[in-house]
């Protein structure tokens, strides 16, 4: 019996090391050009283009959108002496782009010119132009890459102020902009003027649903970026429609909950000197009311942090008086940053992005089922109040 068992085990042994191929049609890394950023810009030929198409190497294709492509180079002999648009020296990376009408047939166009082909499985972010997008929906930007499986869903969405390839290029030495990018993104723990980061997957499912959405805005200026507002997309054309700034960003947050880290600064009386109060903490709740056919809304938010920054001279005591009235201060800056992106929503841009229509959809389904077909016109009619109560709960380290 132990015999017979010997020998079963062997032989499943030999059919597992006969079955186990392993990555047997696969290519080496080595052999491969790893991409780590893309950008979408409004078409505009490099030099290497005009001067390639002068030689009657073009093939058919409309001028619709520029492509760039950030590879992170090989390391190996050939590397101090690859060329490439973009490339200088000092730089951990290599911009090239090409311009055309399918971002699929731009992605075989790089098989001709580089000696090996592009691997998408290690992309971190993608910008997209929004002069771009007032021209061409993300759905059909985007369309080669939500179907690609070799592209990660995790992939981040940002949009540029300028343009793609601006954002996805630096002057710092040994920077890769991707991987810059990314790790700003990471840091909306610790401010609300910074989006929650919004993937590939999220961006598709926001697409799907049809409501309208925000993407966060990068903008470039003497080769450095800088996270800067939002730009809003309509639902029911995934096309650019305006922009928030950084004050009506944070307005935001403070209805959506998200505003968890960061800090408010205001002026206090009697001298007009400068109080700054950290976010630890926030809840925010949005309430339907129904009144028969009438709809409205109420947002209370609540928060607890701590004073960090007094400029009274001498120093103010903190006294339960004085840091009572900081609260009703801050509450009252928050109040006003509301105000401004509430203005912006309901009356520049109509649009609702700060999920209203989700809370009705939620807890009075029949009625979101008679307004969701045309909801941004109709939620730029109905009443909001704002209840803020923010909480204080200690004045840092420093003793009175």
């Amino acid at each position: 019996m132990n015999s017979f068992r010997r020998q079963l085990t062997i032989l499943l042994t030999l059919l597992l090391l006969v079955f186990t191929s392993g990555c047997w049609s696969s290519k080496e890394i080595e052999d491969l050009s790893v991409y780590v950023g893309l950008g979408l810009d409004v078409a505009e030929e490099s030099k290497f283009e005009k001067s390639i198409n002068a030689q009657g190497g073009h093939y058919p294709k409309n001028n619709n959108f520029t492509t760039t492509v950030q590879i992170v180079p090989r390391i190996g002999p050939k590397q101090a002496t690859q060329k490439s648009t973009g490339a200088s020296e000092g730089q951990s990376f290599l911009n090239e782009r090409l311009t055309g009408d399918s971002l699929f047939q731009i992605f075989r166009q790089f098989a001709l010119r580089r000696d090996r082909p592009l691997i998408g499985h290690h992309l971190k972010v993608i910008v997209v132009s929004h002069e771009l997008t007032k021209k061409y929906s993300l759905e059909q930007l985007l369309d080669f890459i939500l179907r690609d499986n070799d592209i990660r869903p995790s992939c981040l969405i940002l949009v540029s102020h300028g343009t793609a390839y601006e954002a996805l290029s630096s002057l710092e030495p040994g920077e890769v902009p991707a991987f810059y990018l990314k790790g700003v993104v990471g840091n909306s723990y610790r401010s609300n003027k910074i989006l929650p980061p919004v993937s590939l997957a999220k961006l598709d499912g926001k697409m799907q649903s049809g409501a309208s959405f925000v993407l966060q805005n990068v903008i470039t200026a003497e080769g450095e970026h800088k996270f800067s507002g939002a730009e809003i997309y309509k639902g029911e054309t995934k096309k650019w429609i305006g922009s928030f700034s950084q004050i009506e960003l944070e307005g935001l947050s403070w209805i959506t909950g998200e505003a968890q880290e960061g800090a408010v600064k205001s002026y206090a009386h009697p001298k007009g000197h400068t109080v700054t109060y950290e976010i630890k903490s926030t809840k925010s709740k949005i309430t339907p009311i129904i009144q028969g056919n009438n709809i409205s809304f109420h947002v209370k938010i609540e928060s607890e942090g701590q004073l960090m920054e007094d400029w009274s001279s001498p120093e103010i005591p903190s006294t339960d008086k004085y840091i009572q009235e900081l609260e009703v201060k801050f509450a009252d800056t928050i109040k006003e940053q509301i105000h401004q992106v509430m203005s912006k929503m309901q009356n520049t841009y109509r649009v609702e992005v700060a999920g209203f229509g989700e809370q009705l959809r939620i807890k009075h389904p029949k009625v979101w089922k008679k307004v969701k077909e045309n909801w941004d016109e109709t939620f730029s009619q109905i009443p909001v109040t704002y209840d803020v109560k923010l909480n204080i709960k200690d004045s840092g380290s420093s003793t009175d």
